[in-house]
């Protein structure tokens, strides 16, 4: 549309997987380009998963000068030129129990796995080649330890892979923290657990504030629900053609999937680089 090309935008922000990426699990080819064009521009792109920071970082580091920005774990850390911008950390006890809770469904014959997320590293008990080949997509910094319900680190979220369906059997066994806490299933297999008000929504509100940007000059890129309240952030919400269906209902403009490259073209008819 032609009033695409008159949008202010100067903040961009996207999820990852499923939303960015392509089917492969990769960062597409044509958005280098597009990242060159829009700091060009002073648009700021930001990339906001529930993956690691130090993951984000080593996605991006053939282009971060040192001054980009990350919304991490969720919404949990939300770095800037490698700088906190903001965190919430779990209580200890809280991430004690996610843990304890872990060995008693895989005791029950669920298969799943805890990864206690902290800012220096992951952490993890369960070390078989399936559930590390997983963990090691999202947290490149991790560690195999006896007991994770007692890491010395400051824990921002707890991750639990489930290898059946997250949103049938391992969030439904969390659903006692929900009036506490954040049980978000943030893909088909992966449940985050953080404090009550920590999201992708709230990180980004952080960051507008921080650098000046209202929402009607942000666009955002989501597919599933942990997406839904960073969609709340933006006048130019959009879900990717592939995402989950409240995702869909939720963003106020659709993109074409993230197989078809959806977030650079969109960014890119919107902003008229054509």
């Amino acid at each position: 549309m032609n009033t695409h090309h008159k949008a202010d935008i100067r903040l961009v922000v996207t999820d990852m997987d499923g939303t960015l990426l392509d089917a492969d699990g990769r960062i597409p080819d044509a958005l280098w380009p597009l990242l060159a064009e829009l700091n060009e521009r002073g648009i700021v792109f930001c990339p906001a998963s529930g993956r690691q920071y130090a993951t984000l970082a080593d996605q991006f580091a053939a282009v971060d000068d040192g001054g980009m920005v990350y919304i991490a774990e969720n919404g949990t850390y939300v770095v800037r030129g490698g700088v906190e911008l903001s965190s919430d950390p779990l209580d200890p006890e809280t991430a004690s129990w996610l843990v304890k809770a872990v060995r008693q469904l895989t005791d029950q014959g669920v298969d799943a796995g805890a990864v206690v997320c902290g800012k220096r590293s992951a952490y993890v008990e369960r070390s078989d080649e399936a559930f590390m080949t997983e963990v090691r997509k999202y947290y490149h910094r991790h560690e195999i330890v006896e007991d994770a319900s007692a890491v010395d680190d400051e824990v921002i979220k707890v991750a639990l892979f489930d290898f059946g369906r997250a949103e049938e059997t391992t969030a439904p066994a969390l659903s006692v923290l929900a009036d506490s806490h954040q049980v978000v299933v943030s893909s088909e297999h992966w449940v985050d657990v953080m404090n009550p008000a920590a999201n992708k929504g709230e990180a980004v509100r952080s960051l507008q504030r921080a650098l000046g940007i209202t929402a009607a000059q942000t666009m955002v890129f989501g597919d599933y629900l942990n997406d839904l309240e960073m969609l709340d952030a933006a006048d130019w919400s959009y879900a990717m053609a592939n995402a989950h269906p409240e995702v869909r209902r939720r963003a106020r403009h659709q993109a074409p999937s993230n197989t078809e490259n959806g977030v650079v073209r969109t960014v890119r008819e919107t902003l008229g680089l054509e």
